[in-house]
């Protein structure tokens, strides 16, 4: 494939995703050619910089990956592709799909759109009760936390609030209900939370253990930067034994964890995930609420949402734009399936699980982008059966451009050498969205070079069979994962270096 290349290959060819193809309804000759060593054009191995490059089928080999690598790299102003590999192989993206999300919620919601989370009276307050029932009411807004929630009682002491002559209840049902993003997943995994119209704290709750004595002292709470309340919500244990590191059950509407003791080596911490984000909040609203002198029965979680009522206190959430900025950077899956749910139901789409709402986004994708072989199973990439093509996801990249809002909202990654260190001197820049599940590796986004050659580029890698082979329980750290991942990304540093060195001068 590109161990050697005639002008015509690089300048003409059909549309598919081979060198010389053009994406994106783009022409097929670029209108700047752009000058290349002439070995290149010869077919002998190419030259940049007075040393030879390597062929791309010798950096996959090196890799020594298994499985399958998919990859295509084209100018992102014409579309047309430079080099492609198995560029219409179906792998899944991991949170490479959230760059299609990103794409899909601000063309569907706009930039500026913002979540809104409220407290709502049924009735009038009289002498500082509330005459009814206080309902929270979520919208979906995935960064609502302790912080925000703690301001919102302060405004609700403000708006004269003392006591509630009803109940106190909770309205989720703005957005579908599920226990967990992937069910496939170890249960103890922060990154695989529930999904909910009230999500919390990235329903995620603080757990916490130091030693005492010859035991140890367990906590659980929902943590900012300056507020601690402790939950019941989600409750855990010190079980004597080695093994498994953890276990759950749900207990009428709480989390009941067990943790071995013999995985409590030192003092720790970590986020275990929360099955039920509305009671979580609802708890803490409680807890922040009797701090300010406000009393308020326990929270009960309802599923239709009360008519009329007086909005007391309204939080709206930072702007789509900001959110997603956040979302792309730390690649935060519940963003991504709250905004991906949120884009389908403002188009009208019977969307009630994820999956349903995933084919809606990648019907839309079709349509707009002209895209053939998109499989999505969610809106994060965390599902491993979602596949998509590096073909497919550079059409997708140069139609929206180089320029465009996609670009805008990716993180910028540092490049690397030919070892994955760190090379500050290389003279170009990559803005681009990262993917990993055990055994899967992606990268997609865009290589800016020294001389403002914009290229838009899609590397997939998958060894899908050894994936599948693991256990449920060792998903977390399965042997040989580490290192694959790492293989995997040299290689797509390696290919980075070579396009920008080949394509951007």
């Amino acid at each position: 494939m590109i161990g050697g290349y005639s002008r015509r290959a690089f300048l003409g060819g059909a549309l598919s995703a081979v060198a010389g193809a053009a994406l994106a309804e783009a022409p097929a000759v670029s209108p700047r050619p752009l000058d290349r060593p002439e070995d290149l054009l010869g077919g002998a191995a190419p030259r940049f910089a007075g040393a030879a490059l390597p062929t791309t089928e010798e950096l996959v080999a090196r890799a020594r990956l298994g499985g399958q690598v998919g990859f295509a790299v084209a100018d992102a102003r014409t579309g047309v592709v430079l080099e492609a590999s198995g560029a219409d192989l179906a792998l899944p993206p991991a949170s490479v799909a959230k760059a299609v999300t990103a794409l899909y919620a601000l063309t569907t919601l706009g930039a500026d759109f913002r979540f809104r989370t409220r407290l709502v009276a049924t009735g009038p307050v009289k002498n500082g009760t509330v005459q009814g029932d206080l309902v929270l009411v979520g919208s979906g807004d995935p960064m609502l936390d302790t912080d925000a929630l703690a301001a919102m009682v302060v405004q609700l002491k403000a708006a004269g609030v003392r006591a509630v002559s009803g109940g106190f209840k909770v309205f989720a049902g703005a957005l579908p209900y599920l226990a967990a993003i992937d069910p496939d997943q170890p249960d103890h995994v922060g990154y695989n939370p529930a999904v909910s119209g009230i999500n919390f704290n990235f329903n995620r709750v603080h757990f916490e253990w130091k030693r005492a004595g010859t035991g140890w002292a367990v906590a659980m709470d929902a943590r900012s930067s300056t507020l601690r309340p402790a939950v019941t919500v989600a409750t855990i244990a010190v079980a004597e034994r080695d093994l498994p590191t953890y276990t759950y059950r749900a207990a009428g509407g709480a989390d009941a964890w067990t943790v071995a003791s013999k995985a409590l080596v030192s003092d720790g911490s970590r986020w275990l995930p929360v099955r039920r984000p509305d009671l979580y909040a609802g708890e803490v609203a409680q807890v922040l609420a009797a701090a300010q002198g406000i009393r308020l029965p326990r929270a009960q979680a309802v599923w239709a949402m009360p008519a009329g009522g007086t909005v007391l206190v309204n939080h709206e959430s930072a702007s789509l734009s900001a959110i997603v900025k956040l979302m792309l950077k730390y690649s935060t899956n519940l963003t991504a399936e709250v905004i991906g749910l949120t884009a389908s139901a403002k188009r009208g789409a019977p969307a009630g699980n994820l999956r349903a709402s995933a084919q809606v986004m990648c019907d839309w994708a079709q349509e707009r982008f002209g895209t053939g072989r998109l499989h999505f199973v969610d809106h994060s990439g965390l599902g491993g059966a979602s596949e998509a093509t590096a073909a497919d996801m550079v059409r997708i990249l140069v139609k929206v451009g180089a320029d465009g809002v996609l670009h805008r909202h990716m993180k910028e990654i540092a490049p690397r050498d030919a070892a994955g260190k760190a090379a500050a001197t290389a003279g170009y820049t990559i803005y681009a969205k990262t993917g990993s599940l055990n055994f899967v590796s992606a990268l997609a986004g865009y290589v800016g070079a020294a001389d403002g050659t914009p290229l838009a580029f899609a590397i997939f890698t998958g060894d899908t069979a050894r994936r599948a082979a693991i256990a449920r329980e060792d998903m977390e750290r399965p042997d040989g994962a580490k290192a694959w991942a790492g293989r995997s990304r040299v290689l797509q540093y390696q290919l980075l270096n070579r396009w920008a060195g080949l394509y951007g001068s």
